[in-house]
């Protein structure tokens, strides 16, 4: 085990560093394009779906099943239009920490093929500490 550690590390401090160029000198220019944020629900959701979603953040009502699908595949969308093929979890367990869990929008069947997929029940999900 501490092997495949020590090769980790040794890969890690071996690598070239990646030249970020910034799409702009002001972060302000940038900041949240790649977040389905207000406007993105704007434009990707019904209006049904998007007052629900409002309602849930400002009111804190629930979302039910039939709403969060809508919303899933809207966002599915969006992110498809960015270019995305995977998406991250990302939580806060209970030890006081962060944590991610990456997952892709396709899903392997039978016969060897895929199809892509993501529904409402991915949108929320407890993660066990």
């Amino acid at each position: 085990m501490a092997f495949h550690r020590f090769k980790a590390l040794e890969a890690v401090l071996t690598r070239t560093p990646v030249n970020v160029i910034m799409p702009s000198n002001k972060v302000s220019e940038f900041f949240g394009e790649n977040v389905f944020g207000i406007d993105a629900m704007r434009e990707y959701l019904s209006d049904e779906a998007f007052k629900s979603v409002m309602s849930a953040m400002e009111q804190g009502t629930q979302i039910d099943r039939k709403m969060a699908d809508q919303v899933a595949a809207s966002m599915k969308s969006w992110a498809n239009s960015k270019g995305a093929t995977h998406y991250t979890h990302w939580f806060q367990p209970l030890t006081g920490t962060t944590a991610e869990k990456h997952d892709a929008f396709f899903e392997p069947t039978e016969g060897g093929r895929a199809i892509e997929r993501f529904g409402g029940s991915q949108l929320a999900q407890q993660e066990p500490d």
